[in-house]
Protein backbone atom coordinates (compact mmCIF):
# COMPACT_ATOMS: atom_id res chain seq x y z
CA UNK A 1 0.00 0.00 0.00
CA UNK A 2 1.34 3.30 -1.10
CA UNK A 3 0.49 6.73 0.16
CA UNK A 4 -0.50 9.99 -1.59
CA UNK A 5 1.27 13.56 -1.24
CA UNK A 6 -0.69 16.17 0.39
CA UNK A 7 -1.20 18.33 3.52
CA UNK A 8 -1.16 16.87 7.04
CA UNK A 9 -4.58 15.87 7.60
CA UNK A 10 -6.29 17.54 10.70
CA UNK A 11 -9.07 16.49 12.72
CA UNK A 12 -10.42 13.15 14.57
CA UNK A 13 -9.31 9.56 12.93
CA UNK A 14 -5.83 10.16 11.73
CA UNK A 15 -2.35 8.35 13.30
CA UNK A 16 0.99 10.11 12.37
CA UNK A 17 4.48 8.22 12.22
CA UNK A 18 7.57 9.41 10.85
CA UNK A 19 8.51 9.03 7.38
CA UNK A 20 11.87 7.43 7.19
CA UNK A 21 14.11 8.16 4.40
CA UNK A 22 14.94 4.16 3.43
CA UNK A 23 14.07 1.81 0.88
CA UNK A 24 10.35 -0.30 2.06
CA UNK A 25 10.89 -3.67 2.90
CA UNK A 26 8.31 -7.10 3.42
CA UNK A 27 9.12 -9.89 5.75
CA UNK A 28 7.63 -13.04 5.34
CA UNK A 29 8.45 -15.98 7.70
CA UNK A 30 7.66 -19.54 6.68
CA UNK A 31 9.58 -21.00 9.35
CA UNK A 32 13.18 -19.82 10.54
CA UNK A 33 14.73 -16.66 9.60
CA UNK A 34 12.42 -14.66 7.39
CA UNK A 35 12.81 -13.87 3.47
CA UNK A 36 12.89 -10.26 2.30
CA UNK A 37 11.27 -8.41 -0.45
CA UNK A 38 11.60 -4.44 -2.20
CA UNK A 39 8.59 -3.35 -3.51
CA UNK A 40 9.18 -4.52 -6.71
CA UNK A 41 8.86 -8.12 -5.50
CA UNK A 42 12.69 -9.09 -5.82
CA UNK A 43 14.46 -10.82 -3.18
CA UNK A 44 16.70 -8.88 -0.69
CA UNK A 45 17.59 -11.35 1.46
CA UNK A 46 21.00 -11.22 1.00
CA UNK A 47 21.97 -7.88 1.37
CA UNK A 48 20.56 -7.76 5.02
CA UNK A 49 21.53 -10.83 7.21
CA UNK A 50 21.19 -8.51 10.32
CA UNK A 51 17.41 -9.58 9.82
CA UNK A 52 17.74 -13.24 10.18
CA UNK A 53 17.88 -13.55 13.61
CA UNK A 54 13.89 -12.19 13.43
CA UNK A 55 11.59 -14.42 14.22
CA UNK A 56 7.88 -14.47 14.25
CA UNK A 57 4.96 -17.23 13.78
CA UNK A 58 5.08 -18.98 10.19
CA UNK A 59 2.59 -17.39 8.19
CA UNK A 60 3.36 -14.03 8.95
CA UNK A 61 3.80 -10.66 6.63
CA UNK A 62 4.83 -7.51 8.04
CA UNK A 63 5.76 -4.67 6.19
CA UNK A 64 8.61 -1.73 6.90
CA UNK A 65 11.19 0.41 6.15
CA UNK A 66 15.16 -0.51 6.21
CA UNK A 67 17.16 2.72 6.98
CA UNK A 68 20.77 3.14 8.17
CA UNK A 69 20.95 5.58 11.07
CA UNK A 70 23.59 7.92 11.18
CA UNK A 71 25.57 8.64 14.40
CA UNK A 72 23.08 11.40 15.40
CA UNK A 73 20.18 8.75 15.25
CA UNK A 74 19.00 9.70 11.43
CA UNK A 75 18.20 8.11 8.67
CA UNK A 76 21.17 8.38 6.09
CA UNK A 77 19.73 7.34 2.29
CA UNK A 78 23.50 7.73 1.00
CA UNK A 79 24.70 5.00 3.56
CA UNK A 80 21.93 2.86 3.04
CA UNK A 81 22.49 2.92 -0.77
CA UNK A 82 25.76 0.58 0.02
CA UNK A 83 23.43 -1.43 1.72
CA UNK A 84 20.75 -2.33 -0.67
CA UNK A 85 22.21 -3.65 -3.37
CA UNK A 86 24.96 -6.36 -2.19
CA UNK A 87 23.70 -9.91 -2.85
CA UNK A 88 27.36 -11.24 -2.35
CA UNK A 89 26.91 -12.95 1.48
CA UNK A 90 30.36 -12.15 2.81
CA UNK A 91 30.28 -8.39 1.89
CA UNK A 92 26.82 -8.25 3.07
CA UNK A 93 28.18 -9.61 6.73
CA UNK A 94 30.96 -7.14 6.55
CA UNK A 95 29.06 -3.85 5.73
CA UNK A 96 26.08 -5.63 8.64
CA UNK A 97 28.94 -4.62 10.94
CA UNK A 98 30.26 -1.09 9.72
CA UNK A 99 26.78 0.16 8.47
CA UNK A 100 24.51 -1.33 10.27
CA UNK A 101 20.52 -1.37 9.28
CA UNK A 102 17.45 -1.09 11.01
CA UNK A 103 14.20 -2.51 9.56
CA UNK A 104 11.38 0.27 11.08
CA UNK A 105 8.49 -2.35 11.09
CA UNK A 106 5.17 -0.41 10.55
CA UNK A 107 2.32 -2.40 9.57
CA UNK A 108 0.92 -6.13 9.89
CA UNK A 109 -0.06 -8.04 7.07
CA UNK A 110 -0.61 -11.74 8.05
CA UNK A 111 -0.32 -13.09 11.33
CA UNK A 112 0.11 -16.79 11.94
CA UNK A 113 -1.92 -17.34 8.79
CA UNK A 114 -4.56 -14.90 9.31
CA UNK A 115 -5.19 -12.07 7.15
CA UNK A 116 -5.02 -8.73 8.76
CA UNK A 117 -5.04 -6.42 5.71
CA UNK A 118 -9.06 -5.84 6.35
CA UNK A 119 -8.68 -4.65 9.73
CA UNK A 120 -8.89 -1.20 10.29
CA UNK A 121 -5.40 0.47 10.62
CA UNK A 122 -5.71 0.75 14.23
CA UNK A 123 -6.26 -3.11 14.95
CA UNK A 124 -3.27 -3.67 13.03
CA UNK A 125 -1.35 -1.38 14.95
CA UNK A 126 -2.66 -2.98 18.09
CA UNK A 127 -1.71 -6.30 16.83
CA UNK A 128 1.95 -5.53 15.64
CA UNK A 129 2.69 -3.80 18.99
CA UNK A 130 1.79 -6.96 20.87
CA UNK A 131 4.47 -8.96 18.97
CA UNK A 132 6.57 -6.99 20.90
CA UNK A 133 9.27 -6.19 18.03
CA UNK A 134 11.98 -4.48 20.08
CA UNK A 135 15.97 -6.15 19.03
CA UNK A 136 18.90 -4.78 17.80
CA UNK A 137 18.56 -4.50 14.21
CA UNK A 138 14.51 -4.28 14.24
CA UNK A 139 12.03 -1.95 15.49
CA UNK A 140 8.41 -0.72 15.27
CA UNK A 141 8.50 2.98 15.47
CA UNK A 142 6.37 5.05 17.23
CA UNK A 143 2.62 6.24 16.16
CA UNK A 144 1.20 9.24 17.69
CA UNK A 145 -2.38 11.05 17.55
CA UNK A 146 -0.93 14.61 17.13
CA UNK A 147 -0.50 15.47 13.73
CA UNK A 148 1.00 19.24 14.16
CA UNK A 149 3.71 17.57 17.34
CA UNK A 150 4.80 15.00 15.47
CA UNK A 151 5.58 16.96 12.47
CA UNK A 152 6.96 19.36 15.04
CA UNK A 153 9.32 16.72 16.05
CA UNK A 154 9.98 15.30 13.08
CA UNK A 155 11.75 18.74 11.60
CA UNK A 156 13.67 19.25 14.91
CA UNK A 157 15.45 16.09 13.99
CA UNK A 158 16.05 16.15 10.68
CA UNK A 159 13.71 13.61 9.42
CA UNK A 160 11.86 13.68 5.93
CA UNK A 161 8.23 13.96 7.27
CA UNK A 162 5.25 12.76 8.14
CA UNK A 163 2.78 9.93 6.70
CA UNK A 164 -0.73 10.19 8.61
CA UNK A 165 -2.78 6.88 8.43
CA UNK A 166 -6.57 6.94 8.55
CA UNK A 167 -7.53 5.21 12.29
CA UNK A 168 -10.04 2.94 9.82
CA UNK A 169 -8.23 2.42 6.95
CA UNK A 170 -7.75 -1.49 5.40
CA UNK A 171 -4.60 -2.45 3.85
CA UNK A 172 -4.82 -2.02 0.34
CA UNK A 173 -1.99 -4.24 -1.38
CA UNK A 174 -0.58 -2.55 -4.61
CA UNK A 175 -2.84 0.48 -4.60
CA UNK A 176 -1.79 4.12 -3.94
CA UNK A 177 -4.71 5.34 -1.27
CA UNK A 178 -5.67 8.61 0.12
CA UNK A 179 -6.25 6.71 3.42
CA UNK A 180 -2.10 7.13 3.51
CA UNK A 181 -1.02 10.69 3.57
CA UNK A 182 2.64 11.35 2.92
CA UNK A 183 4.18 14.89 3.48
CA UNK A 184 7.64 15.81 2.93
CA UNK A 185 9.45 18.94 3.82
CA UNK A 186 11.20 19.37 0.38
CA UNK A 187 9.29 19.54 -2.38
CA UNK A 188 10.76 16.76 -4.31
CA UNK A 189 9.64 14.66 -7.22
CA UNK A 190 10.95 10.93 -9.19
CA UNK A 191 11.99 11.60 -12.80
CA UNK A 192 13.41 9.67 -15.32
CA UNK A 193 16.65 10.16 -17.12
CA UNK A 194 16.46 10.59 -20.46
CA UNK A 195 20.49 11.84 -21.51
CA UNK A 196 22.84 13.75 -20.01
CA UNK A 197 25.15 16.62 -21.06
CA UNK A 198 28.80 17.67 -20.33
CA UNK A 199 29.69 20.52 -18.87
CA UNK A 200 32.93 21.83 -16.45
CA UNK A 201 33.41 18.43 -15.36
CA UNK A 202 32.34 15.07 -17.90
CA UNK A 203 28.79 15.08 -16.58
CA UNK A 204 27.55 19.01 -16.10
CA UNK A 205 24.22 17.88 -16.29
CA UNK A 206 20.78 15.29 -16.32
CA UNK A 207 18.04 15.64 -18.69
CA UNK A 208 14.75 14.54 -16.90
CA UNK A 209 11.39 13.40 -17.89
CA UNK A 210 7.95 11.55 -17.16
CA UNK A 211 6.74 9.11 -19.40
CA UNK A 212 3.90 9.42 -21.95
CA UNK A 213 2.78 7.55 -24.80
CA UNK A 214 5.08 9.67 -26.74
CA UNK A 215 8.16 9.57 -24.94
CA UNK A 216 9.11 11.30 -22.12
CA UNK A 217 7.61 14.80 -21.45
CA UNK A 218 10.85 16.96 -20.58
CA UNK A 219 11.13 18.71 -17.28
CA UNK A 220 14.50 19.98 -17.47
CA UNK A 221 18.17 19.79 -16.82
CA UNK A 222 19.35 18.81 -13.57
CA UNK A 223 23.20 19.94 -12.67
CA UNK A 224 23.25 21.16 -8.85
CA UNK A 225 23.99 18.75 -6.04
CA UNK A 226 25.87 16.23 -8.50
CA UNK A 227 29.66 15.88 -6.57
CA UNK A 228 32.10 13.66 -7.41
CA UNK A 229 30.97 10.95 -5.52
CA UNK A 230 27.16 11.10 -7.42
CA UNK A 231 28.72 11.75 -10.99
CA UNK A 232 30.96 8.91 -11.14
CA UNK A 233 27.67 6.61 -9.46
CA UNK A 234 25.81 8.25 -12.42
CA UNK A 235 28.35 7.79 -14.88
CA UNK A 236 28.81 4.10 -14.51
CA UNK A 237 24.44 3.37 -14.32
CA UNK A 238 24.31 5.58 -17.35
CA UNK A 239 26.87 5.02 -19.93
CA UNK A 240 26.21 1.16 -20.31
CA UNK A 241 22.38 2.84 -21.43
CA UNK A 242 23.84 4.86 -23.93
CA UNK A 243 21.25 5.16 -27.22
CA UNK A 244 21.80 7.20 -30.69
CA UNK A 245 17.80 8.47 -30.46
CA UNK A 246 16.39 11.05 -28.10
CA UNK A 247 13.43 9.03 -25.33
CA UNK A 248 11.82 12.31 -25.22
CA UNK A 249 8.65 13.28 -27.19
CA UNK A 250 9.08 14.55 -30.94
CA UNK A 251 10.07 18.34 -30.04
CA UNK A 252 10.43 18.17 -26.14
CA UNK A 253 13.90 19.10 -25.48
CA UNK A 254 14.56 22.71 -26.56
CA UNK A 255 18.25 22.76 -28.54
CA UNK A 256 19.72 24.67 -26.16
CA UNK A 257 19.49 21.88 -23.78
CA UNK A 258 20.04 18.94 -26.44
CA UNK A 259 22.97 20.42 -28.22
CA UNK A 260 25.75 17.56 -27.65
CA UNK A 261 23.30 15.42 -25.54
CA UNK A 262 24.38 11.50 -24.53
CA UNK A 263 21.27 10.03 -25.09
CA UNK A 264 20.03 6.85 -22.42
CA UNK A 265 17.24 4.56 -22.86
CA UNK A 266 14.92 5.63 -20.01
CA UNK A 267 15.53 3.23 -17.27
CA UNK A 268 16.85 5.02 -14.04
CA UNK A 269 14.66 7.16 -11.91
CA UNK A 270 16.43 9.81 -9.87
CA UNK A 271 15.35 12.10 -7.20
CA UNK A 272 15.26 15.74 -7.98
CA UNK A 273 14.71 18.55 -4.75
CA UNK A 274 13.45 21.74 -6.67
CA UNK A 275 12.11 25.33 -5.81
CA UNK A 276 8.39 24.72 -8.15
CA UNK A 277 7.30 24.16 -11.96
CA UNK A 278 7.00 26.84 -14.49
CA UNK A 279 4.07 26.91 -16.02
CA UNK A 280 5.61 24.94 -19.29
CA UNK A 281 6.35 21.97 -16.50
CA UNK A 282 10.04 22.78 -16.13
CA UNK A 283 11.68 22.84 -12.78
CA UNK A 284 12.74 25.01 -11.17
CA UNK A 285 15.98 25.05 -9.16
CA UNK A 286 16.80 21.72 -9.72
CA UNK A 287 19.06 20.27 -7.68
CA UNK A 288 19.92 16.24 -7.50
CA UNK A 289 19.19 14.07 -4.23
CA UNK A 290 19.92 10.47 -5.49
CA UNK A 291 19.32 7.68 -7.89
CA UNK A 292 16.01 5.81 -6.57
CA UNK A 293 16.97 2.11 -8.06
CA UNK A 294 13.84 0.81 -5.95
CA UNK A 295 11.45 2.93 -8.28
CA UNK A 296 10.54 1.98 -12.32
CA UNK A 297 10.38 4.79 -14.54
CA UNK A 298 6.28 3.79 -14.77
CA UNK A 299 6.14 4.77 -11.13
CA UNK A 300 6.90 8.61 -12.01
CA UNK A 301 3.54 9.77 -11.71
CA UNK A 302 4.12 13.26 -11.22
CA UNK A 303 1.83 14.99 -8.74
CA UNK A 304 0.90 18.61 -8.18
CA UNK A 305 3.01 21.15 -6.58
CA UNK A 306 0.24 21.74 -3.58
CA UNK A 307 0.34 18.12 -3.52
CA UNK A 308 -3.01 16.59 -4.97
Amino acid sequence: MLATAGALPAGPGWSYEFKWDGVRVLALFAGGPPDLFARSGAVVTAAYPEIAELRLPEGTLVDGEMVVLDAAGRPSFTALAERMHVRERHRAARLAVTLPVTYMIFDLLFHDGRDCTGLPYQARRAKLEQLGLAGSSWMVPPSFGDGPATADAARENSLEGVVAKRDSSVYLPGSRSPDWVKVKFDRTGDYVIGGWRAGVRKLGGLLVGVPTPAGLAFRGRVGGGIGAVAEKELLAALEPLARRESPFAPGAVPREDSRGAHWVRPELVVEVRYGNRTPDGRLRFPRYLRLRYDKSPEECAEEDDDGR
